[in-house]
This record gives C-alpha cells, sequence and structure tokens, in this order.
C-alpha cells in the first residue's frame, strides 16, 4: 500500500488511457517494425509540456526532448494552433510554384540569425547533406577547387546523422559498420583539437571546401570544447578560404542558453544546420543558413525538396520561432540549466557514482560509473521507476535535455527523482 501512494505522488492518472497493455504496443513494434532502436520500455500516449503519459496513465517527465525537437515543450498551444490552421487551407505546393507562407518563414529565420538566405529542408540529416552539397558547390564555383577534389573536413565522434553520407564522416563502428562503400572526400581529426586542424588544413588547404562540426557534440555524451574552440576554427578557416559549418541541429534554437550554441563565443559561422526543435517536435522542418555568396551558387535544378518549404512547415516553423523568442526559452535554460547541474552533482558529491557532470543551458549529461554489472541503461530504469525519462548514450552516459518550458519547480522534482534513482543503484 505504502508503495502504491509513493507511486502516486510523482505520477497522475489523468491523461488518456488505452484498452490494451504496454506489451500489446511494444510486441507490434517488434513484429512488424525494424529493429533499429532499443527503446526504454514504455508506451507513451499523450503530452503536454514537459510531461508525457504512458497508455496506462502514468506521468513521466520527459529528459530527452526526442534528443531536443521538442525544445517548446509537448503539444505547444500556439504551434498546434498554427499547424490546424494551415492545414485545412493549403498544407503542399511542392517548389515547382510560390506559395503565400514561404517567403514569411525565411525571413523570419534570416532576420533572427542574421544571414541573407534560408535552404529549407524537411529533417536534420537533409539539412546536412544540403550543406555539405552546398560547400562544395562553392568550393568548385568561387574557391576554385579542381573537379571532384573538394574535401570536407569533419571531426571524430560526432553525429551528423544516418544516411551514407552522414556515416561516412564518422567514427562509431555502430553507425557505419556494414554499410560501405563510403563518400569519399572526407578528412577526420579529433574533436577540440586546434594543433589537428592546422595540420589538417596545412595539409589539404587548397582542396577543402569546409570544416563541418557541433559546437557541442550531443550524440557523444554532451561533450562541452574548452572555451576558445569555435573561436580559433573562425579564424583558421578564414585564413585559409574555407567555409565554417556549424551543425546546430541539436544545439541550436535555445537549447544550450542562447539562440545558437555558437553565440556562447560570439562566432558567426559561414553556414548554420538546423533541424529538431525547428518545427517544434510538431512537424519536420530544417534549413541551412548561410549568406549570398555561398548560397547562390546553387542555380535552378541543382538542388531541391518535394517537402522542403512547404506551407505546413512553413507556419509551424514561424510559430516554433516564435515561441522560442515570445517566451525567452534561452533564458530559461540558461538559469535552469546551472541549477541542474549544480544540484545534479551536490546529490553525489563524493563521485561515486557520477564520474562527471557536464553540459550548457538544458543540454546536460552525467558520466555514470559501472557497479556490480550494472550500468547507465539500469540507471534509466530506476528514474523511469521514479517518473523520469531518459536514455543512455555510448553506454555510460545518460544525456539530461527535457523540454525549454520546464520551471524551476519541476526541475527540483526530477532532481529529488534521480537522487531516489541514486539511493537504488547504490545498493547494487
Amino acid at each position: 500500500m505504502l508503495k502504491t501512494l509513493a507511486k502516486l505522488s510523482y505520477r497522475s492518472r489523468t491523461r488518456r488511457y488505452s484498452s490494451h497493455p504496454p506489451s500489446y504496443y511494444m510486441g507490434l513494434e517488434d513484429q512488424y517494425g525494424c529493429h533499429n532502436y532499443h527503446p526504454l520500455p514504455v508506451v507513451l500516449a499523450s503530452g503536454k509540456g514537459a510531461e508525457v503519459w504512458d497508455v496506462e496513465g502514468n506521468k513521466y517527465y520527459d529528459f530527452l526532448s526526442a534528443y531536443s525537437a521538442v525544445n517548446q515543450g509537448h503539444c505547444h498551444p500556439k504551434i498546434i494552433k498554427a499547424l490546424m490552421d494551415q492545414v485545412q487551407v493549403l498544407h503542399l505546393s511542392s517548389r515547382a510554384f510560390h506559395n503565400d507562407c514561404l517567403g514569411e518563414f525565411e525571413r523570419k529565420l534570416a532576420t533572427l540569425l542574421k544571414y541573407d538566405k534560408v535552404l529549407p529542408m524537411n529533417t536534420g540529416v537533409e539539412a546536412v547533406e544540403s550543406a555539405v552539397k552546398v560547400a562544395r558547390r562553392w568550393g568548385y564555383t568561387v574557391k576554385g577547387i579542381k573537379p571532384d577534389q573538394a574535401k570536407i573536413i569533419c571531426v571524430k565522434e560526432n553525429f551528423h546523422g544516418r544516411t551514407l553520407l552522414a556515416i561516412s564522416m564518422s567514427d562509431d563502428p555502430d553507425s557505419y559498420g556494414g554499410f560501405g562503400p563510403f563518400l569519399p572526400g572526407f578528412v577526420q581529426i579529433p574533436y577540440n583539437n586546434i594543433p589537428a586542424l592546422e595540420a589538417a588544413l596545412a595539409e589539404h588547404g587548397p582542396e577543402v571546401a569546409a570544416v563541418i562540426f557541433e559546437p557541442i557534440q550531443g550524440e557523444a555524451g554532451v561533450c562541452v570544447p574548452e572555451m576558445g574552440y569555435l573561436k580559433k576554427i573562425r579564424e583558421l578557416t578564414k585564413q585559409h578560404n574555407v567555409l565554417m559549418i556549424a551543425d546546430e541541429v541539436q544545439t541550436g534554437l535555445a537549447r544550450t542558453g542562447r539562440m545558437l550554441a555558437c553565440d556562447h563565443e560570439a562566432v558567426r559561422p559561414d553556414m548554420l544546420v538546423l533541424g529538431k526543435a525547428l518545427g517544434g517536435g510538431v512537424f519536420p522542418v530544417s534549413a541551412v543558413v548561410c549568406d549570398d555568396p555561398v548560397m547562390l551558387t546553387i542555380k535552378p535544378g541543382q538542388h531541391g525538396s518535394t517537402f522542403g518549404g512547404n506551407p505546413l512547415a512553413c507556419k509551424v516553423g514561424t510559430a516554433s520561432l516564435d515561441v522560442l523568442i515570445d517566451e525567452k526559452l534561452a533564458d530559461n535554460a540558461e538559469r535552469l540549466g546551472h541549477i541542474f547541474r549544480s544540484e545534479l552533482q551536490a546529490l553525489d558529491s563524493e563521485k561515486e557514482v557520477f564520474q562527471l557532470v557536464r553540459g550548457r543551458g538544458l543540454l546536460n549529461a552525467f558520466v555514470i560509473k559501472p557497479r556490480n554489472g550494472k550500468e547507465a541503461w539500469d540507471f534509466c530504469l530506476l528514474m523511469k521507476e521514479e517518473g523520469v525519462l531518459a536514455k543512455p548514450t555510448h553506454g555510460d552516459i545518460i544525456r539530461m535535455s527535457p523540454p525549454l518550458v520546464i520551471t524551476e519547480a519541476q526541475v527540483r522534482e526530477v532532481i529529488a527523482a534521480v537522487g531516489r534513482a541514486l539511493a537504488k543503484y547504490k545498493l547494487y
């Protein structure tokens, strides 16, 4: 009885129930779906703000945010209204015709970030591929690289997506193993290592079109580079006439306490790659953002997307940006991020379990020490029992990234829940 009451203290049965148990839905996915994910054993049915409910009505705090796609919170009313209003009018025109939503969305994003042009796409990896194509095109038509000789410098432990181009830049065997042959033209160097970048540019400089990187490596475990790293990349790329491409699909749009993670060092890349939260977690919206000398190297017929820039995406994207700005979500992420990291470190001041806590804004992670055969996955299961959902990455790291609409009171509830999970983990 006491155990049941304890559960009810952090779970609320106020959302949609299902006539089927969780095992029914998990069984369907296992039987009919590709086995390319290993989800936590929870079946979600609804969400609002920073909270989600499973098919049995149990409430959880979402501390993954669909890998930072749900920065504005689940089912934000302004974004849902924009979606519903537009879907009844015109949802797809293709780029064969103009529509009355695209230009306003492009102006909104370009003006906000102070760039000339926007190339709208759908998913983050599509935007990454588009950025590499544009960079290569610039390399040939502006820099004068010989045909088919352009190189892109990328960094180890990156995550730019799952397409063949993206995994051609990866050094993670789980991403690239068994999928070759790979696209040529990539030079891989260590992350957060300026001497390695200097050496690569010295060796390949005349053939290098761009350097692509994440300002903070999310999938690698929220790896935050040394302060000054981004500025030095900017200096070196200018010196060698090379484009600087910041993949801000996960770090951008207020997640790290600034509109862009690059803003922490006041660095302006030549190209930005955006996605995830650009669609508010409601609709896939992504974009490449850059200035005219780069973007206008692409001519009609040389690149495109049937759904990129569709009216529905544009209205959702515009509303998503409005929410970030109007609700000052970057400020909220900055303030609550400091509280979260400080309180998390205080939970395990002797570092018995948490080897390291790191992050910026509300993009955070902690490194877990294995304990009698138990590891990060098991800690996530304990947090789930305490009403907090998160996922491990790279075995011993747990990423913690809630919707940016979360309140301080909710953050403190989560800290208490993590503390209870920590106490259980120490018993292993």
